[in-house]
């Protein structure tokens, strides 16, 4: 398999996200996505995020809070 293949270590492909705009990164990040999206009812999510992992938890007061 020739090298140029190969994604760097830290890279993953990951198909495109249905309904995801191809624009720029500043046009992506101005729509804004609903906590409840993310959360689907859960008082807490886990993020991959670069081989990091996050915890996004949603507060009693209604506050997100991002922990590492």
């Amino acid at each position: 398999m020739p090298n140029d293949l190969l994604l760097p270590p830290r890279a993953t492909h990951r198909p495109p996200v249905e309904g995801a705009s191809r624009g720029s990164a500043m046009e992506q990040h101005s729509q804004p996505i609903p906590s409840t999206q993310l959360l689907l009812g859960r008082p807490s999510v886990t993020i991959d995020h670069d081989g990091m992992h996050y915890v996004l938890r949603a507060t009693r007061a209604g506050k997100l809070i991002l922990t590492k």
